[in-house]
């Protein structure tokens, strides 16, 4: 229990829950109370996944209490891959680059995505260029790739629960935010929801995504009087 006391840094669990929480809310505004409703399906796989990687190590706790797994209390034992194959520290270092690239993917979907729909929005149009020109909803699947990256490099009970069900609740928003945009652009949006795969790109067209993901500095976001 000595090495336990060393994995309690709350104030690092704070620190980290309202940045990836901002992060969220700043380039995912919900609107409804539904889409608050899928935003707090991953609020509560960040506060998760913070609190037993700068907490409580309750995977840990669980796996070695109750299925006999000899897991050692400490930090980098959450690099549960890794320990549970014995892949030793190369290994978790290797589990996290590779965690980490599909969360810098996946965050980069989001500012990126933002950037489209807030110049799509000023200019009164639908929103196809860029990152939408390849997937429908850049922006969800830049969600879904941050929170794989984070199960590649930090994988807990909890949110390997909660990974399928924000799959599941997105999928449904997606849907529902697109008869919304049938309504409203009618065949021209039918033409691009044929065209467009919804969340990942077609064989081939990964290299245009990865492309489309890198920060522009196109967009000039001044308020026009």
């Amino acid at each position: 229990m000595e090495t336990a006391k060393h994995l309690s840094f709350w104030e690092l669990t704070i620190i980290m829950v309202v940045v990836a929480s901002w992060l969220l809310y700043r380039y995912v505004a919900p609107k409804g109370w539904r889409e608050w409703s899928r935003a707090g399906l991953v609020q509560a796989f960040i506060i998760a996944l913070y609190a037993e990687m700068y907490g409580f190590p309750l995977t840990i706790y669980v796996l070695s209490g109750f299925l006999w797994f000899d897991i050692r209390w400490l930090h980098q034992s959450g690099h549960l891959w890794a320990t549970l194959f014995g892949w030793g520290l190369a290994g978790a270092i290797v589990e996290m680059f590779l965690g980490y690239a599909f969360v810098i993917l996946g965050l980069s979907l989001l500012v990126e995505g933002w950037r489209e729909v807030y110049q799509a929005n000023r200019q009164r149009r639908l929103a196809t260029r860029r990152l939408y020109g390849v997937v429908r909803h850049p922006q969800y699947t830049g969600i879904f790739l941050a929170v794989f990256g984070q199960l590649i490099h930090w994988p807990t009970v909890p949110t390997v629960i909660l990974f399928p069900t924000i799959i599941w609740a997105y999928h449904r928003l997606a849907r529902r935010e697109e008869a919304q945009m049938v309504a409203r652009f009618g065949e021209a949006y039918l033409v691009y929801q044929a065209a467009v795969p919804m969340f990942f790109p077609r064989r081939g067209t990964w290299r245009r995504l990865l492309k489309e993901a890198r920060p522009s500095r196109r967009y000039n976001y001044k308020v026009r009087p």
